[in-house]
């Protein structure tokens, strides 16, 4: 299937009023990890913006340090997906905690890149877009045109570059499941 690149959501659309936000339920990691996982589908080329003008900024700034800062992260990330598909133990962790397994893998960077350059820009060039779409993500309430797309993602009739990577992060696979468990008792 061909990777399609999902539209840029108008500024009213990404960032409305506050009535479109709201605080997570802290008690139901499961339903905020769905809130989560089909924001960061569905409003996939908006944070790659805001995260491409913070990476541009500092990659300005530092340019070298900024290039090996996203080296070491994009390694270790392969290298944990890697890992993780390999070892039991880990996949699992992977599956029920993925926020540990983002953490574990933003700390190994940190550490890498502190051995290496400078960690300010890991805090500012590679950290600070990923908390800003983790905390958008978190707390924009989801809306009928959102929900619609996201199907259209986990039943498969449309591959983005987001859901590659949450496919890897395994976060899509419930949903499919969920899927395939309500047409087969439709069926029945």
């Amino acid at each position: 299937m061909e990777v399609q690149v999902a539209p840029l959501r108008s500024w009213e659309d990404f960032f409305p009023g506050s009535d479109r936000f709201a605080r997570p339920d802290f008690k139901d990691i499961s339903k905020w990890n769905n809130r989560v996982v089909n924001n960061l589908l569905y409003y996939q080329t908006n944070y790659l913006m805001v995260a491409a003008v913070v990476v541009a900024i500092v990659g300005f700034l530092s340019p070298l340090n900024m290039l090996i800062g996203g080296t070491v992260v994009v390694l270790v990330f392969l290298g944990f997906v890697w890992v993780s598909h390999n070892k039991d133990i880990l996949r699992r962790m992977k599956k029920q905690y993925p926020t540990t397994f983002v953490i574990v893998i933003m700390l190994s960077s940190y550490f890498l890149i502190s051995y290496l350059g400078d960690v300010m820009v890991f805090m500012f060039g590679i950290t600070l877009p990923l908390l800003l779409m983790f905390i958008h993500a978190s707390l924009r309430l989801r809306n009928i045109k959102n929900k619609l797309e996201n199907k259209k993602e986990e039943i498969g009739l449309k591959k983005t570059p987001m859901g590659i990577i949450l496919d890897a992060l395994e976060q899509q696979e419930d949903s499919i499941n969920k899927l395939a468990d309500y047409i087969s008792k439709v069926k029945e």
